[in-house]
């Protein structure tokens, strides 16, 4: 008998994660992705929860620990750059691992790599699907037919613009905006310290990463009405540092970096719901199906989606309706709860006015961090 044949569209965190699982399970995955290769840099994020027994069962997470980004404090300070509070990340490391999400990236992908097909700069244009199969329209690839679809390719999913819909009838604007670019290792004083700067509605954070230290711009901005192409690098790099003129501190020499960057990452901050995630015999995985901004937990969302989906496939190898199903009802419920929190998150972490960020600071200070002197960097 012939293995079934799956293309997964995304080979960031998603995507490798079920390649591997589904290779496990006697399919032969094929993961196409837009980009030439896999992304270096790129922010932290954090795997906890029930990613972390996917993880080991995998058998990545010594890796990933050997990866962990370096930061073990935050200081929080206050708009003109005063240090407020100062407490300890991951207190536990059994119970969280940071990485940047490159190098989880480049870990699932090798883990995946002999098990299944990867083709690399290339992407879908159309998908058309009878009771047997899913044909498929690749950008530059000959056209070719596969058992099932699955698109693991992140908030602004092709798989989910052509065949569930366009973008904006399953986004939620959170009227906030996230932004970042990397800098020099000598930007920074202490490897081991994260620094969260609040304004009203605006953060900026200096992250120590592993080895290419980040700045994250997160702020409240409304969208214009008529929209604007997020693609437009004068336009976004002038938002930002609009956004920030006059906030203290470094955010002068943040702002520069980011202006020089010849592609610094920019998106409106977003919540994607779905009724349903799957369609006939294509369905969403990930951020495509389900992202949730502000929590840090899209990757282990990711990895544990994967794990359920194919699980849900080897159960019911002869009826993927019915897998489609109960991977959906099982994970739902682990997405939903996190989706839920974003409204309150976003009020603790860019309070919209002063005084919202007083209490937030006020919070900060009863809950017995440690107060220290400012940095020693000031400008």
């Amino acid at each position: 008998m012939v293995s079934p044949g799956v293309l997964i569209v995304g080979a960031g965190v998603a995507g490798p994660a079920l390649a591997h699982w589904l290779a496990r399970r006697g399919w032969r995955p094929t993961v196409v992705e837009r980009s030439k290769e896999l992304r270096s840099g790129g922010s932290a994020v954090v795997l906890r929860g029930p990613a972390l027994p996917v993880a080991d069962a995998m058998g990545i997470s010594p890796r990933l620990r050997e990866l962990r980004t370096r930061a073990t404090h935050v200081s929080l300070l206050d708009d003109g750059g005063r240090r407020i509070a100062r407490f300890a990340l991951n207190p536990d490391p059994s119970r969280a691992v940071e990485v940047t999400r490159s190098d989880l990236s480049t870990v699932l992908n090798r883990r995946a790599a002999d098990d299944a097909e990867f083709v690399f700069d290339d992407t879908i244009t159309a998908i058309e699907q009878d009771e047997s199969g899913v044909d498929v329209t690749f950008r530059r690839a000959a056209p070719r037919r596969f058992d099932l679809v699955i698109g693991a390719d992140g908030s602004h999913s092709a798989v989910r613009r052509l065949v569930f819909g366009p973008e904006r009838g399953f986004t939620t604007d959170l009227g906030m905006h996230g932004a970042t670019v990397p800098l020099s290792p000598g930007a920074i004083d202490d490897p081991n310290e994260m620094i969260v700067l609040g304004a009203p509605g605006r953060m900026l954070a200096l992250h120590p990463s592993r080895d290419t230290p980040l700045v994250n711009f997160t702020f409240r901005a409304v969208c214009p009405a008529h929209g604007y192409d997020r693609h437009d690098l004068a336009l976004r790099k002038r938002i930002v540092a609009e956004a920030y003129a006059g906030v203290g501190w470094r955010a002068p020499e943040f702002i520069a970096a980011y202006r020089e960057h010849p592609a610094p990452y920019f998106d409106p901050l977003t919540n994607v719901r779905l009724a349903r995630w799957s369609r006939g015999r294509v369905a969403l995985l990930g951020d495509a199906a389900s992202a949730a901004a502000l929590l840090g937990d899209g990757s282990s969302m990711a990895i544990t989606g994967a794990h359920v989906l194919s699980q849900a496939l080897a159960a019911h190898p002869d009826d993927h309706a019915r897998a489609f199903r109960v991977y959906e009802a099982k994970h739902r419920q682990e997405v939903e709860k996190r989706q839920r929190r974003v409204g309150l998150l976003a009020s603790l972490m860019v309070p919209r006015t002063r005084y919202g960020l007083a209490v937030r600071n006020a919070v900060a200070r009863a809950a017995g961090f440690r107060h220290s002197r400012s940095p020693q960097r000031t400008t």
